[in-house]
């Protein structure tokens, strides 16, 4: 078995990261994440970069809504900036996204998505502003 010394010097990466979306509503969108090899940082802990795509894909799910995107993906609700606060982490189990809007316009809209995982704990908050694609 590789030692994480190993894993860092080496150069080769895969993962794979499953999700539900769990309920879609006007007003927010929930999903689900469960924790899996695919997701693990060699430490054994949830990626960042896995949380911040859970984030920006659940608040994706909710700009578009009932939007009808056009051919070649016109009116898309594309991520233009995204802060995000990771707050906290594990091992196992899953990790819960809820989107809901800050703005919500036709040309901009803000999105703030909270990442929660095991006891309802606070993993992160991503607050990402997205236009349509023209």
């Amino acid at each position: 078995m590789p030692t994480l010394q190993d894993h860092i010097r080496s150069s080769g990466r895969s993962g794979h990261i499953d999700f539900s979306i769990e309920e879609r509503h006007e007003d927010y969108v929930i999903s689900r994440m469960p924790v899996a090899e695919g997701v693990l940082n060699p430490l054994g802990l949830v990626q960042a970069g896995a949380m911040i795509w859970l984030a920006d894909v659940t608040a994706s799910v909710l700009a578009i809504g009932n939007r009808e995107i056009g051919p070649e993906g016109k009116g898309f609700p594309l991520a233009v900036s995204l802060h995000a606060s990771l707050l906290g982490n594990q091992k196992d189990g899953e990790i819960n996204a809820e989107a809901r809007f800050v703005r919500r316009g036709d040309r901009l809209m803000v999105i703030r998505t909270r990442l929660t995982g095991k006891d309802n704990r606070l993993l992160a908050e991503v607050t990402s502003t997205h236009i349509p694609a023209n």
